[in-house]
């Protein structure tokens, strides 16, 4: 095909078809054709899926009825333009479909350009900003790990507020969490990382926990308090053992993503805070109220290097072409991927 987009099907995420797109198609005016160079794959964009219709993620790439275009994160390069303000050549860093081609509307600001299109109108500026990006040696990183890691931070300057002596985290092998586990320990907070079976070995002998429980061992854990519960899974039996086990030593409980997909849903826990949903945005608002935004980047730039130099046991998987995107996105789904890798998809 010439052309092709990524269907998932909104209702069961692991369902995928290809819709075959024409790169040539006219352009309107203020319009720009980009070709998708390459992006990574994560649980967090399985979380963009999950949460598509509650926080309006799959409003970003509009697809037929039922489908939906889960979005990512990486490089575009536009290849047809019709806005003078986009021309062709340009790199961009961002917000993209998985997609070989995707139109935008970009306007030219201080900082970037920002998507501009009707439809984007509404949705949180996060996502609309774009950066221009020159090749560079670390792309394949900064694809992977600014938007997790930088989840990460937010997270870990938002619970250092509560002053937990203890971080419990769920989906433990999941790069954000781990991200999070590498900077609380840092600040001297003891982390209990809760996973799958399969994972526990690995993840004990990757050194960011000062614990790892399978999820069917969380009630043999001795509660220590005062206690902060971040829930990247999604699953509700898990949240409530979590709840149970620790009671009032647990003061704070925030859920971040669902890398779990088919097991949210449930009773909300009846021991414990109130389960309080993270949105990265909004955290990023206060922090540039707070510190502004160069102070931000400049925390934030400092906090990656630093985790990148000091975790070379994580490596990069390369994936060519829309089937291999397809195989690997269905890993992605079922849980599949490995802990201490990432993976890059380039379209062509």
């Amino acid at each position: 095909m010439t052309g092709w987009d990524l269907l998932v099907d909104r209702g069961d995420l692991r369902k995928t078809t290809f819709a075959a797109t024409d790169p040539e198609i006219p352009l309107a005016d203020g319009e720009a054709l980009l070709a998708v160079e390459s992006f990574a794959l994560t649980a967090n964009n399985v979380t963009y899926g999950a949460v598509g219709d509650q926080i309006g993620y799959w409003k970003f790439f509009p697809a037929p009825e039922g489908q939906g275009r889960i979005p990512v994160w990486g490089y575009a390069r536009v290849v047809r333009s019709a806005s003078p303000e986009a021309p062709e050549g340009l790199r961009l860093f961002g917000y993209w479909p998985m997609s070989s081609h995707t139109v935008a509307r970009l306007s030219k600001r201080p900082s970037g350009y920002v998507e501009v299109s009707a439809h984007r109108a509404e949705l949180p500026p996060t996502y609309n900003a774009y950066q221009v990006a020159a090749p560079a040696a670390d792309d394949d990183w900064r694809s992977l790990l600014r938007p997790l890691f930088m989840t990460s931070f937010l997270l870990d300057d938002q619970v250092a507020e509560a002053a937990p002596k203890t971080l419990v985290l769920s989906s433990a092998s999941s790069k954000t969490a781990m991200g999070l586990a590498w900077l609380a320990r840092k600040r001297g907070i003891k982390v209990i990382g809760l996973t799958s079976p399969a994972h526990v070995a690995l993840l004990e002998r990757l050194g960011l926990y000062d614990a790892v429980a399978a999820y069917e061992a969380i009630r043999a854990l001795t509660p220590s308090g005062p206690a902060a519960y971040v829930d990247f899974a999604g699953r509700s039996a898990v949240t409530r053992d979590v709840h149970e086990t620790f009671g009032e030593a647990l003061k704070t409980s925030t859920v971040v993503g669902v890398t779990h997909w088919d097991a949210m849903g449930g009773p909300p826990p009846s021991v414990g805070p109130t389960p309080v949903f993270f949105f990265a945005p909004d955290r990023i608002r206060q922090l540039m109220k707070d510190w502004g935004p160069r102070e931000l980047e400049s925390r934030f730039a400092t906090a990656l290097k630093d985790f990148i130099a000091g975790n070379g046991w994580l490596t990069l998987k390369q994936h060519v072409g829309p089937e291999a995107l397809q195989a690997i996105y269905g890993d992605v789904v079922a849980g599949k991927v490995k802990p201490d890798e990432g993976h890059i998809v380039r379209p062509a």
